[in-house]
C-alpha cells in the first residue's frame, strides 16, 4: 500500500479501534488459479485474527495451511472538495480528493475443522456483535435447537490468521496548511462522518 510518511498511522489505539469498527474484513490470498478474495467479519485476539467461511466455501481447500493472506479493514470514507478550503480563494491552489482510513493485516492462515474450535469461535463472534447491536436483549446461540446448531457449526470451517505486520493508513488532509485541515474536520463532523472527525480532532495536536 502506497503510504507517504504523513499518511502513516501509527497509533496501536487507533489501529485497534479502526479493527474493531470496521470488522467486516476482504480477505486476499494467492490461489493456484489466481487472486481470491472473501469478505469475511473477523475478530482480533492478541497477535491473531479468527473468523470462519462456509464448508463449500473452497478457500480451505485450495489453501494450504501457513499460506500468506491479506485482510483488509475499511474505515469510514469521503471525496474532499476543493471548495472546503479557505487557502483556495488566496492561492486556488486545491483539487479535489479522497479521505480515508484502512488497515492492512498481513499473516499465515491455519484452518480448524475441530466441533470445540468452531463452536467457541462462533460464540465469541456472537457475544461480541449481539452485545454491540443488542445488549442483554441479543440473541444467544442458545436460542436455537441444540440440532439445527450442530448443523450449522458442521457447514462452517474456523481459521486463524497469525499476524506477521500491519501497515495502516489515515488519509485525512495531514498534509494542507491548518485553517484547511481545521475546515475539512468541521465539514467531516457536519456530513455525520463521524469516524473520520474524530480521528482528525485526535490527531490536530500532534500532526
Amino acid at each position: 500500500m502506497y503510504t507517504p510518511t504523513h499518511f502513516q498511522e501509527t497509533d496501536a489505539a487507533a489501529i485497534e479501534a479502526m479493527i474493531e469498527a470496521y470488522p467486516l474484513a476482504a480477505l486476499v490470498a494467492q490461489a493456484p488459479d489466481g487472486l481470491v478474495a472473501n469478505h469475511l467479519p473477523l475478530l482480533r485476539e492478541g497477535d491473531a485474527l479468527v473468523g470462519h467461511i462456509a464448508l463449500a466455501n473452497d478457500l480451505h481447500r485450495i489453501l494450504d495451511d501457513g499460506a500468506e493472506v491479506l485482510a483488509i479493514f475499511r474505515g469510514e470514507d469521503s471525496y474532499i472538495s476543493p471548495n472546503w478550503y479557505p487557502t483556495k480563494a488566496e492561492t486556488h491552489k486545491a483539487v479535489p480528493t479522497w479521505n480515508y482510513q484502512v488497515v492492512h493485516v498481513h499473516g499465515r492462515i491455519r484452518f480448524q475443522h475441530d466441533r470445540k474450535t468452531k463452536l467457541a469461535l462462533v460464540g465469541r463472534l456472537t457475544k461480541r456483535h449481539e452485545e454491540a447491536e443488542n445488549g442483554t436483549a441479543g440473541w444467544r446461540m442458545a436460542d436455537a435447537p441444540k440440532d439445527y446448531l450442530e448443523a450449522m457449526l458442521d457447514n462452517i470451517v474456523a481459521f486463524r490468521i497469525e499476524i506477521v505486520r500491519v501497515q495502516a493508513k489515515s488519509k485525512l488532509n495531514q498534509n494542507r496548511a491548518d485553517a484547511d485541515f481545521n475546515a475539512v474536520t468541521e465539514e467531516m463532523t457536519g456530513r455525520g462522518k463521524a469516524g473520520l472527525a474524530a480521528r482528525m480532532q485526535g490527531i490536530k495536536k500532534t500532526r
